[in-house]
């Protein structure tokens, strides 16, 4: 606590005046007392902050321990750019699941919102198309079985000349055509999604199911299901009957001011928030810059590739989107707690030399990031800077003046 000198009151008014005027104040439970400094030098010499704020507290250390004095840091800060916009699917690995060939959707497997693995049933269309192929290969294995079976009648009768040289060689021209055409009714089939030994089944039973199994391309979330019991599906007709699209990376849309323009590039980095998770940031990088202006609005379109690992977000969410320009130089950096900011415009620090006298300085702020605002001019590395209730100091000091 500071230690006041008491002197006797000699008579004479303009001295008991002065030292009334030099006695204790109390703020806030706090001892202080307030100095005035002034500058009588010529115009165009420095003034030091101090004695531009000229506004010092007298603190005793427990006192002075309450506001955290610590060593000013450098610490870069980085140069951004907010802009807000939404959340989409990455159209790139979205996809439209059509049909092979026209048919009557028998059953649904999955339902909007499902996650499902490549391969995976879809759904089933009754397929006429199919049951013709499937009857053009069961032919074919007949045509090729009754040929292979002429031919070696064939080989074994021109072994012993009883055949002659042109029946054998349609024979086996006969039997080639054969193979081909069996080959060409296995590839048709195939496109249906039928595998080899599905196949084989087909000709060894000479029977085929007109239930045709529509599989998933990719694996990724059902994203949209228009499909129905009953409905006709076509290919390439819209609405497709299932649209999935991969959520491991969505797109986030947005427009950027025409002046920040000059600033993107591809690759940059960016941050993400939503409102559904105030507290969470999402990374990714921009990987499209629109090439015009929109002409009403005189912002770009602005695309980024967001990671999702653990699908959280959902398209058509609103979103502010953060672009990391670059690093600053490093700079000292004060907590939000720390600082003051002056009804004129101004900004204000305390800072003390010796743990004793904390004085009120004027800086420049410069960006605010993560609770921290840079300091471009007023504030040197290692100054000692109190970080917490700097607006408790300026109230005490505000209320020693009075």
């Amino acid at each position: 606590m500071m230690k006041l000198r008491k002197e006797a009151l000699v008579g004479v008014g303009a001295l008991a005046l002065a030292l009334v005027t030099a006695g204790v104040a109390t703020s806030f439970g706090v001892p202080i007392r307030s100095q005035a400094e002034s500058y009588s030098g010529p115009a165009s010499s420095p003034i030091s902050p101090e004695k531009l704020a000229g506004q010092s507290l007298e603190l005793t250390p427990e006192e002075l321990e309450q506001f955290k004095v610590q060593p000013a840091v450098l610490r870069s800060f980085s140069i951004q750019r907010e802009a807000v916009g939404n959340i989409d699917f990455n159209q790139e690995l979205s996809t439209d699941v059509f049909p092979p060939v026209q048919g009557k959707i028998l059953r649904l497997f999955a339902s909007a919102g499902d996650d499902v693995r490549a391969g995976a049933p879809l759904y089933t269309i009754d397929s006429p198309d199919l049951v013709q192929a499937g009857s053009t290969l069961i032919s074919a294995a007949g045509t090729l079985e009754l040929t292979t079976r002429a031919l070696n009648r064939a080989k074994e009768l021109f072994e012993v000349q009883g055949f002659a040289q042109k029946d054998l060689d349609q024979a086996i021209s006969d039997q080639q055509a054969a193979e081909a055409a069996l080959k060409a009714a296995r590839d048709a089939v195939r496109i249906f999604g039928k595998s080899e030994k599905e196949m084989d089944a087909i000709v060894a039973q000479r029977k085929i199911d007109p239930e045709l199994v529509v599989p998933a391309p990719i694996s990724g979330r059902v994203t949209a299901r228009f499909g129905a019991p009953g409905m006709l599906a076509q290919p390439g007709n819209a609405p497709a009957p299932f649209t999935l699209s991969d959520v491991s990376t969505l797109w986030m849309l947005a427009d950027v001011a025409e002046n920040d323009f000059g600033l993107l590039r591809l690759g940059l980095p960016v941050r993400v928030t939503v409102k559904a998770y105030p507290d969470r940031t999402f990374r990714g990088t921009i990987v499209n810059i629109g090439a015009s202006v929109d002409p009403a609005s005189r912002r770009v379109s602005v695309r980024s590739e967001i990671k999702d690992p653990q699908h959280e977000l959902r398209a058509g969410m609103f979103a502010t989107f953060v672009i990391l320009i670059g690093d600053t130089a490093p700079c000292p950096g004060v907590p939000l707690a720390g600082i003051i900011h002056e009804g004129d415009g101004t900004s204000s620090v305390w800072v003390t030399a010796d743990r004793k006298t904390i004085t009120k300085r004027t800086v420049k702020p410069g960006l605010e990031q993560d609770g921290v605002v840079q300091i471009l001019e007023g504030l040197k590395q290692g100054e000692l800077v109190s970080t917490e209730s700097a607006l408790f100091l300026s109230s005490a000091l505000s209320t020693t003046s009075k």
